[in-house]
């Protein structure tokens, strides 16, 4: 059952059925890029918001003529 299978990899069921929604009708394969993806575009955001506070900073140091390099 998926009780036994949930307990016996430590899993709870909640998890297991958000992951069955989630990834249930794709391959092994699409599951992998999709993890790939979701990496790629975590770091992209984090790269966002550096560069948006990177930004902010340069406004406020500079807040008549603007920064310019």
């Amino acid at each position: 059952t998926v009780r036994d299978v949930c307990r016996e990899h430590g899993v709870s069921e909640y998890t297991f059925y958000t992951w069955r929604k989630k990834y249930g009708g794709l391959e092994a394969e699409d599951v992998g890029k999709m993890r790939d993806l979701e990496r790629e575009n975590s770091e992209l955001k984090r790269l966002l918001a550096e560069q948006m506070l990177e930004n902010g900073a340069m406004k406020k140091a500079h807040p008549k003529k603007g920064w310019r390099s």
